[in-house]
């Protein structure tokens, strides 16, 4: 199994914003993500006081979880936060499960 973590940060005053487009975000990657191998679960969360977003997923295979970044909306939803002002952590790692 594979943990797969996106990390953004953005400035406060932007937080009431992030959260709802990441929210919206599920209307988009849901549907696409059903159609990924191997996907066991997927999180998306915004934290308020250290302003920053995360999406993680677990995988069975380090090859799925590779597979996430050539997703349509990934890269699309990405550039979109970066416009509004996230800085994202590159590169996005994949962590082999220990337990």
């Amino acid at each position: 199994m594979y943990v797969r973590l996106s990390r953004g940060t953005y400035p406060p005053s932007l937080h009431t914003d992030v959260s709802a487009r990441l929210s919206a975000s599920a209307d988009s990657l849901i549907p696409a993500l059903r159609f990924l191998s191997g996907c066991v679960s997927y999180y998306a969360g915004a934290d308020e006081f250290s302003c920053s977003m995360v999406n993680i997923s677990v995988w069975d295979t380090l090859e799925h979880a590779e597979a996430m970044s050539s997703l349509p909306p990934m890269p699309a939803l990405g550039q979109e936060f970066t416009r509004m002002g996230v800085e994202f952590e590159r590169p996005i790692v994949n962590y082999a499960a220990l337990w």
